[in-house]
């Protein structure tokens, strides 16, 4: 995968804390959920480029059995 970019992001303080509680509402992290918005929007408008990989597995990883 290629090396991920950063972005600083100022949003106001109530902005943060409702993002944050929809993200501990779906076990993401505030930076993975913003992930996750920002690429339906993109697939929304149809922006979203082809080549754009897959978000990263994130969590545990499953149990063999």
């Amino acid at each position: 995968m290629a090396e991920r970019k950063q972005v600083l992001l100022r949003v106001d303080p109530k902005v943060h804390d409702a993002l944050a509680r929809w993200a501990a509402d779906e076990f993401r992290s505030v930076n993975a959920h913003l992930e996750m918005l920002l690429r339906r929007a993109l697939a929304d408008a149809g922006r979203l480029p082809s080549s754009a990989g897959e978000l990263p597995r994130r969590g545990r990883p499953p149990r063999d059995d």
